[in-house]
C-alpha cells in the first residue's frame, strides 16, 4: 500500500463514521455531515500537480489523502470468467480491443479517459447468451463460493466505517454485455433472452446474500444500474416495471430480513421515470445523482419525502465554473442536508477541467457548511 500523507485532517466529529452515516440516511440528528466523494477522472491524477506531487494515483488513494470519513462494501463475481481483453486490431490513433463483457470497443491509443466507441457484442442472438451463460455464469462455479470467514475478519461488528453488501446489476450490466443499441434491440427482438439475463443475475445475487445475510452485520445494500441517460432510461418503462422490479423485489425481500433498510443504487442521467420502479422494488437511495442529466436533488427530496435518499448531486459544471459559482450552488444544499437522508458529493466522478485549488476551496466550503461547528 502507498504510505498517504493527508493533505488535511479528518474533519472534527463526535460520532464514528459508522454511526454518522446510519444516522444521517435515517434522518436522526448527526455531529456533522458524513464527508465522502466519488472520486475523479483518470486525468485529473496525471493533471493535478496536488496528485502528482505526492504520488496520489488512485481514487482510494485520494480518499486516504483528503481523510474523507470511510465507507465500504462487498460483493461477489457475476460474470467468470470475463472475456479475455485482447487486442484486435490498431491504427496510429485508436485500437480495436474485445474486453472484459464481450465487446469490441474502438479506444484511443493515447489512453484519455472517454467512453468507448463500441462496435459489436459478442452476444447478439439468444444461442449466443445459451453459450455465455453456460460458460461463464455458473451457479456452480466454486468462485462464487463466499469465503465468509475472511470477510468478518476483515470487517468485524466493532468497525467504525458503514460496511454495504453489493447487490449487482439487474440491467445495467446486460446493457454493457449488449451494447445501449443492442439492448434496446434485444428489448423488442429477443425478451425471452433479455428476461433470462436479469434473471441470471438475480439468481447469482440471491445466492450470495444466502451465504453473507446474516453473518455479517452490514449497514447498508448498494447496486450499479446505468441504464438512463439525459432523456430518460433506455429500456422501456413498462419492460423495466413488468422484469427488473420483480427481481429487485425479491433482492429487497432478502435484505429487509436481514434488517437492511437502506438500499442505493448509482444510475447515471434522468432516473425520474424508473424512480417509482426503483421504490417499489427496495431501492429507497440514488447515486451519484448527476444533476444536469436529471435535475437538482432539491426537486426529487421535495417529491417524494423521507421515501427517498440522495448521495451526490453537486453540480460537476459548477465545480468547473470558479468560486462563486461553487459557494452558490452549495448553499441550495443547506437545507437538504439539515433535513437529512441526503450526503453531498461531486456528482460523478470530478473531472480535470475543474481547478485543483478550486476543488480545494470546494472541499473547505462543504467543512465550513457541513461539518460540525464549534
Amino acid at each position: 500500500m502507498n504510505t498517504i500523507t493527508p493533505i488535511r485532517p479528518k474533519w472534527d466529529g463526535t460520532m464514528t463514521d459508522r454511526e454518522r452515516f446510519n444516522r444521517q440516511m435515517h434522518y436522526q440528528p448527526v455531529d456533522r455531515c458524513f464527508n465522502m466523494e466519488f472520486g475523479y477522472w483518470e486525468e485529473n491524477f496525471k493533471q493535478w500537480r496536488l496528485f502528482t506531487a505526492n504520488r496520489i494515483a488512485n481514487n482510494r488513494d485520494a480518499d486516504r489523502f483528503f481523510s474523507f470519513d470511510k465507507i465500504e462494501n462487498v460483493g461477489a463475481p457475476a460474470m467468470n470468467p470475463p472475456f479475455p481483453n485482447t487486442v484486435i486490431s490498431e491504427t496510429e490513433t485508436m485500437r480495436v480491443m474485445m474486453n472484459g463483457d464481450g465487446l469490441l470497443a474502438e479506444v484511443p491509443k493515447d489512453g484519455h479517459d472517454t467512453i468507448p466507441h463500441y462496435l459489436k457484442s459478442s452476444i447478439e442472438t439468444p444461442d449466443d447468451w445459451k453459450r455465455c451463460k453456460q460458460e461463464r455464469f455458473r451457479r456452480d462455479d466454486p468462485v462464487r463460493r463466499i469465503d465468509v470467514a475472511a470477510l468478518q475478519k476483515a470487517h468485524p461488528p466493532t468497525r467504525d466505517y458503514p460496511l454495504g453488501v453489493h447487490c449487482g446489476s439487474m440491467i445495467g450490466k446486460v446493457r454493457d454485455m449488449l451494447t445501449f443499441e443492442g439492448l434496446a434491440y434485444a428489448c423488442y427482438d429477443y425478451p425471452d433472452m433479455v428476461e433470462d439475463m436479469v434473471e441470471t443475475r438475480c439468481v447469482l445475487i440471491e445466492d450470495f446474500l444466502e451465504q453473507v445475510l446474516g453473518a455479517i452485520d452490514f449497514d447498508y445494500a448498494a447496486g450499479w444500474e446505468d441504464i438512463c441517460f439525459k432523456n430518460g432510461p433506455i429500456v422501456s418503462v413498462d419492460f423495466f416495471n413488468q422484469v427488473v422490479v420483480p427481481r429487485y423485489k425479491r433482492i429487497g425481500a432478502k435484505l429487509h430480513a436481514a434488517g437492511i433498510d437502506l438500499w442505493y443504487t448509482d444510475c447515471d442521467g434522468d432516473v425520474r421515470p424508473i424512480l417509482p420502479g426503483f421504490l417499489e422494488g427496495g431501492i429507497n437511495c440514488l447515486f451519484p445523482f448527476e444533476v444536469n442529466g436529471c435535475a437538482h436533488p432539491s426537486e426529487l427530496l421535495d417529491t417524494y419525502g423521507k421515501d427517498l435518499r440522495i448521495m451526490g448531486g453537486v453540480d460537476k459544471i459548477q465545480l468547473g465554473k470558479g468560486r462563486a459559482a461553487i459557494r452558490a450552488y452549495l448553499e441550495t444544499l443547506v437545507p437538504l442536508v439539515q433535513r437529512g437522508g441526503y450526503i453531498p458529493f461531486c456528482d460523478h466522478r470530478c473531472p480535470p477541467n475543474v481547478d485543483e485549488n478550486d476543488y480545494l476551496y470546494y472541499l473547505d466550503l462543504k467543512e465550513q457548511m457541513f461539518g460540525m461547528k464549534t
